[in-house]
């Protein structure tokens, strides 16, 4: 019951690993530029999708989110690259920030359960989605980001702006866990 950890060359990839095994969840890190190949021989109980500096630099993401049938978060660069894998716009944010947001919980979908109505959560703006892909729906929102969270409708496909492996969010330790949780229900 593995989660693999796509490192998109992000300064985080490796504190989400870390917050992993921290909370005993098994993972591995891995580059962006592994084979579909070689994960599918893994056989991993879900993917998060890491940080990183762009989207040009983001190896075989797009290949994963079409073509594997596993849990997916993906978180900040992650979350954007699903949004564009499934159409939706990303673009320059309209307040750029490197610091905590109040997260506003529009749907305790199952990433956020037992998290109440808002949390404060360490959050990147540079570029955000700006509009949510076809077949997905919104999970929560920020004042300076309309899209914070999102979830494919049908999917268990995720995507977060902010990082909940940093000690500065509220409760990302529950985000990783309700996450497993997801991937365990799925592989059963």
């Amino acid at each position: 019951m593995k989660i693999l950890v796509i490192n998109n060359h992000g300064q985080y990839n490796h504190r989400i690993h870390r917050a992993l095994h921290y909370l005993k969840i098994p993972s591995e890190l891995i580059p962006n530029t592994t084979s579909l190949k070689e994960i599918k021989e893994k056989d991993p109980a879900g993917l998060i999708l890491g940080g990183g500096p762009s989207i040009e630099r983001a190896g075989n993401c797009a290949e994963y989110i079409e073509k594997l049938e596993i849990p997916i978060l993906g978180i900040c660069l992650g979350h954007q690259i699903i949004a564009k894998t499934f159409g939706g716009e990303i673009g320059i944010a309209g307040i750029e920030s490197y610091a905590k947001v109040r997260l506003n919980i529009v749907d305790k979908d199952d990433i956020f359960k037992g998290l109440g109505d808002s949390v404060e959560v360490w959050a990147s703006h540079k570029d955000e989605v700006k509009t949510l892909p076809k077949d997905f729906k919104l999970l929560a929102s920020s004042s300076i980001c309309g899209v914070e969270a999102m979830k494919h409708q049908t999917k268990p496909i995720y995507g977060i702006q902010f990082h909940p492996e940093v000690h500065h969010t509220e409760h990302g330790e529950k985000i990783f866990e309700n996450f497993y949780e997801v991937c365990r229900e799925f592989k059963k």
